[in-house]
């Protein structure tokens, strides 16, 4: 039992959690959450959660199980079992998956209509595995085009390299300390996101991860990936992967085709910055999230609320889901990140999200007896709006903030809005401090007619940092108080002047 909480304690990187904002004040009127029974007997730590076209859900459960729950009846049925740590699944049919697991990904078929599954094919096992506990894997995802995307976890430094090893060995993947601190990559192609094509060949497709639990698209097709703090990653970030690109931590680059460099990690510091694609979203670290999971976008078209098109992530350090707005400036994605729920019964261990075709979010929680849970929670949108941030936009001398119900005039009141903007540093030390701290005044607040959406001028705005506003005693017109009132801009562009 020992071994196996080390685990997980490992893979998704769960730093004890920093005190952050006040609790969220989300009308516990406009969403509600629901506990689903689980089987007696079952250890239901979630690696994976999709949706049947009949409104049943698919779990994998990371000690070995798929199982079918019918909302109807409130049954589960068993599926599939004999998994190892399965962290993700993937619906071909209502009787066909892909699970990945840590040696494989996997298809699990009910080809004689039983209910479970009796043929178990292997997808694709084109990777290395050195034996490392911390060597996970995730994923699958597809894009429109049918190719599927899964995400190899570096090995960790707290665990060895076994004798028999699947993949060629390329001990520059590992640092010249022996390995001793950085996470490492000394077999293919620890690190990397992988593309599975239609055709059955497994490709790489971008590098630089260390552990990147959690893959998705939005709406327009775009896949955005998360990490987790430490070496060589200041704060939790989320990235816009496309490939060829190289995302921070060296010890991947090993595998790039043609590589001639040697060992990565003897690279200076600055020439690998130069190499690296930013983050379109960071998360500050005990402040927003500290180990965020899987990404998933509403597509409900208003089922879910005010807040369609947007990214919902989940948070393993506490009862929280973060939501993430999204914009594309010059180019480049970045974005804002704020708090969509703290506790209102939610539990921690946010690993795995869905949503349902009703328009609900089932969120599936994993824990190894550190900082997490077990089990699944539903949340429904009651039809009542939430008084919230809805969006956010950077502007030319500014930001335009969104509401979802119009503000009274507390929000044309600058004193409101307390801004301060921070970096963090890349380097191979684990995690990093917020550097270049500084306060930004707010010149103006100005209140649109309509009463939603509020521009702020700023005295300074800059690209390269961290915009994090503390709003204050904002209400709805109707008197109704703020839910959140911490949200967090990433600014890689600034628009330009037109």
């Amino acid at each position: 039992m020992k071994w196996t909480i080390n685990i997980f304690v490992s893979v998704f990187v769960l730093c004890v959690a920093c005190a952050g904002p006040d609790k969220s004040t989300l009308p516990a009127e406009s969403y509600k959450i629901d506990t689903i029974p689980m089987p007696d007997g079952l250890t239901a730590e979630v690696g994976g959660l999709e949706f049947l076209s009949d409104g049943r859900l698919i779990a994998c459960f990371i000690r070995g199980e798929a199982m079918i729950y019918d909302p109807k009846t409130r049954q589960w049925k068993l599926f599939a079992e004999g998994l190892q740590e399965p962290l993700g699944i993937l619906r071909v049919a209502d009787t066909e998956f892909l699970v990945m697991q840590r040696p494989e990904l996997t298809r699990i078929k009910d080809t004689d209509g039983d209910g479970q599954a009796d043929e178990y094919e292997t997808v694709t096992d084109d990777f290395g595995i050195s034996g490392n506990y911390h060597e996970f894997n995730y994923g699958p995802v597809a894009d429109k085009a049918g190719n599927l995307f899964i995400a190899l976890n570096a090995a960790s430094p707290g665990g060895s390299v076994l004798p028999e090893l699947r993949g060629a060995f390329n001990k520059d993947g590992r640092d010249g300390d022996n390995g001793q601190k950085q996470m490492y990559s000394v077999v293919p192609y620890r690190g990397w996101i992988m593309k599975l094509t239609p055709s059955g060949k497994l490709e790489p497709y971008c590098s630089g991860f260390r552990s990147p639990n959690g893959l998705g698209f939005d709406g327009e097709g775009n896949l955005f990936v998360t990490d987790n703090q430490g070496d060589w990653v200041g704060t939790s970030p989320l990235y816009h992967v496309e490939p060829g690109k190289f995302y921070g931590h060296p010890a991947s680059l090993v595998w790039e085709k043609g590589w001639t460099k040697g060992n990565p990690f003897s690279l200076p510091v600055e020439e690998l910055d130069r190499m690296r694609a930013k983050a379109a979203v960071l998360f500050p670290h005990g402040i927003m999230a500290n180990s965020p999971s899987e990404p998933r976008c509403d597509i409900t078209k208003g089922k879910f609320g005010p807040f369609a098109g947007q990214l919902f992530v989940g948070e393993m350090n506490r009862e929280r889901i973060v939501r993430v707005m999204l914009e594309e400036v010059d180019g480049e994605w970045q974005g804002a990140c704020i708090p969509f729920m703290d506790n209102l019964g939610l539990r921690k261990g946010n690993n795995r999200l869905a949503f349902a075709p009703d328009g609900s979010l089932w969120v599936g929680q994993a824990e190894h007896g550190w900082l997490g849970d077990a089990g699944i929670q539903r949340i429904s949108f009651t039809g009542r709006n939430p008084m919230d941030v809805q969006q956010m936009h950077i502007a030319n001398n500014g930001f335009d903030v969104h509401f979802t119900q119009a503000v009274d005039t507390s929000g044309a009141n600058p004193a409101n809005y307390q801004v301060r903007r921070y970096r963090y540093q890349y380097h191979k030390k684990y995690g990093s401090d917020q550097v270049d701290v500084q306060d930004i005044a707010v010149n103006d607040a100005t209140l649109s007619k309509d009463g939603k959406k509020v521009s702020l001028s700023l005295a300074d705005l800059g690209a390269g940092y961290v915009y994090e506003f503390k709003l204050g005693d904002i209400k709805g017109r109707e008197g109704t108080p703020l839910a959140n009132k911490t949200i967090c801009y990433t600014v890689n562009r600034l628009r330009k002047v037109q």
